[in-house]
Order: structure tokens, then C-alpha cells, then sequence
């Protein structure tokens, strides 16, 4: 969707959050995000948390940052020529192999990538289709990876790629089911589309359903259901976070009602063919959520961050600072980044 610009180990995290918590009370230990200044003004909504250490950054004016110590000192690795466009997502195995994409109509989608830390970046990817707006990236693996566009020609079009993210070509469109009228794709943390496995998630919203596709087979073949989360024209879910291959959660809600609590969260537990409403939601509209550990979770948004001990059932909010998007690296450092160069980690 053409959105535009409106350390403490998770182990501990995970404790605190384990046992039970009464519907919209605080756990006996709230968590909070410890600020990681960046000396940026930008807005981050890609975000790569690689370990407690090392973190990417990517967003607007075409920047991105880097650190390899946790927060403390930020490195500009921007590519030449990008300060025109907008980062939405970045995706990155260690401290010096990236892959970004940026958003927009025709050729201002693309995909970067850079295997010297940001010294020098290469554009692996233009968008050469005035109708195709790419919103996510994912891997699979460090070589296998897939990039959704809104619809084209009726239906979700995807890229892929098997090299790492050198090059990349078009998924044939015949395993994809047709998109509702109006169905897109949101471009606001990274997250709309999730992997584990050989499995891929697509989220979308702005059709008759906020709905969920499903790929079993590194993205060759789709299947979608409906979830009941909130829908409209700039309704539906934000963001994804899948445990293993059959339990994800959902975030969402409207951009422009930041504050509605009504049907913006919900959880399956089937790889996504059936979806249920959590029964205490989140403070409001959120675009980022992410698993820190096999029950709890992390959802943030503009209006503030909220937590869940019970597998997104219920949900209290414990910050109201401003996030866009959130991750959990493989260390089990969780990291969050939004607007004005806002970084933190949870502790």
C-alpha cells in the first residue's frame, strides 16, 4: 500500500512474561525499552536485529545505519544516490551482508544489497511495472527470498530470489489466488510478509476481509483465508509474527484511527487457516509485533508498545513512546525502531 511518511537477554524477558497475567494487568515485572540514540531525525521503519550487537536500520531520505555494539555508535552506510527514497524494510545475516528495499511507483521500488557492511551497495533490483508497489521482503534462508507488490493485474505479484539476493525474477502468478477489489499489501514495518521454514505469510488489507495467504513451498503456491480483524480502506493487518509453522499472530487495525481498540489483534494456531480475536487488544492500531519467546510477544505502534505472556490472547500496553516496527534477533535480543531516529531495546 502507498503508506506514506504520516540489553537484556528475551530469556529474562520470557520469565517474567511466562506466567499467568489477569486480563489487563501489568506483569509483576513490566518490561521497558532502553534508548539506543541513533543522532538521526529519520523515520526507521526496516529494521534487521542480527543480536544484541549488531542492528540495521533503514527508512527515509534514503538512509541506512549500522551498529556492531549494541546501540552505542551508529555507522551511516546509506547508499549513493537513494537520499530520493524511502527504506522500508532491510534484511541482514550479520554485520556486513544486507539486503534493503525501497518503496514507491515504478522504479522507485527496489532492492539493494551490499556485502561489505554498506561500504558499497548494488542495485539488485528496479521496478520496471508503473502498476506493481513493492511493500515487503523475507528470506528464507541466507539465499532464498521472495518480495510482494501490491496486485497487479488482480493478484498479489511476487519476485524471488536464490542467490542471496543478487538477482531476482518473477514468480509465475498462477499459484497466487485473485486479490479482493480494493486488497493491498501495507508498507509500514517490514513485517507483511513473515517466513519460517519453506512457509511464507502474506498480510493484507483495504478488501472486503483483512486476509492471510499462505505458501508452503518458498512462495510457488498460495492459499488465503479471511481473518477477523478489522478492515477498511486503510484497515486491516500491519503486521505478522509466525513461532515454528503453525502459530502467528496478527496486528493491525487503521493508521488513521491510531487509538481504535476494535478487532486490531488476532492469533492462529493452524499456519493460518483459521484466525481468533484477541480477548483484550492492544492499546490501539499497531504495525509491528514480534514473538520474544514460544508465548509472549511485543506489538508496537504510535501510540505505544504493548505486551502479551499468553500467545497474543490478551494484550497490556507498558510504553507509549513511538514505534514502528519490532524484531527479535537470534540471540533473543529484541530491538524496535520508529520515527525521528527512535531506536531501543527491550530490557
Amino acid at each position: 500500500m502507498r503508506l506514506r511518511t504520516l540489553v537484556v537477554p528475551v530469556l529474562a524477558f520470557g520469565v517474567v512474561l511466562a506466567g499467568a497475567v489477569p486480563a489487563g494487568a501489568h506483569p509483576r515485572h513490566a518490561p521497558s525499552w532502553e534508548l539506543r540514540p541513533t543522532g538521526s531525525t529519520q523515520q526507521f521503519r526496516g529494521l534487521a536485529a542480527v543480536s544484541r550487537d549488531v542492528a540495521w536500520l533503514a527508512g527515509t531520505s534514503g538512509t541506512v545505519l549500522r551498529t556492531s555494539d549494541g546501540g552505542r555508535h551508529w555507522i551511516s552506510v546509506s547508499p549513493p544516490g537513494a537520499s530520493a527514497l524511502q527504506f522500508r524494510d532491510i534484511e541482514a545475516w550479520d554485520s556486513r551482508h544486507a539486503v534493503a528495499l525501497t518503496i514507491g511507483t515504478g522504479p522507485d521500488s527496489r532492492i539493494y544489497r551490499t556485502s561489505d557492511g554498506g561500504a558499497s551497495w548494488q542495485v539488485a533490483f528496479t521496478n520496471g511495472d508503473a502498476n506493481a508497489f513493492y511493500d515487503c521482503l523475507a528470506f528464507f534462508n541466507p539465499l532464498d527470498g521472495l518480495a510482494v507488490s501490491d496486485p497487479v493485474d488482480g493478484k498479489f505479484r511476487m519476485i524471488a530470489t536464490h542467490d542471496g539476493g543478487r538477482s531476482w525474477s518473477l514468480v509465475s502468478p498462477d499459484g497466487m489466488p485473485p486479490a479482493q477489489t480494493g486488497e493491498f499489501g501495507f508498507a509500514a514495518s517490514g513485517t507483511c510478509l513473515v517466513t519460517s521454514g519453506h512457509d511464507a505469510w502474506i498480510a493484507s488489507g483495504g478488501g472486503s476481509s483483512a486476509r492471510v495467504f499462505h505458501s508452503r513451498d518458498l512462495g510457488r503456491h498460495w492459499s488465503v483465508g479471511d481473518t477477523p480483524v478489522v478492515v477498511g480502506a486503510s484497515a486491516g493487518i500491519y503486521s505478522l509474527a509466525v513461532s515454528g509453522q503453525r502459530t502467528l499472530t496478527a496486528v493491525g487495525g487503521d493508521y488513521t484511527a491510531p487509538d481504535a481498540r476494535v478487532d486490531v489483534a488476532a492469533t492462529s494456531r493452524d499456519g493460518g487457516r483459521s484466525w481468533r480475536l484477541a480477548s483484550v487488544m492492544t492499546g490501539g492500531y499497531r504495525s509491528g509485533v514480534a514473538y520474544v519467546g514460544s508465548r509472549s510477544l511485543v506489538a508496537v505502534g504510535p501510540t505505544g508498545s504493548d505486551v502479551s505472556a499468553d500467545g497474543g490472547r490478551t494484550w497490556t500496553t507498558f510504553d507509549t513512546g513511538y514505534f514502528d516496527t519490532a524484531q527479535r534477533a537470534r540471540d533473543g535480543a529484541v530491538w524496535a525502531s520508529g520515527k525521528d531516529g527512535r531506536v531501543a531495546v527491550l530490557h
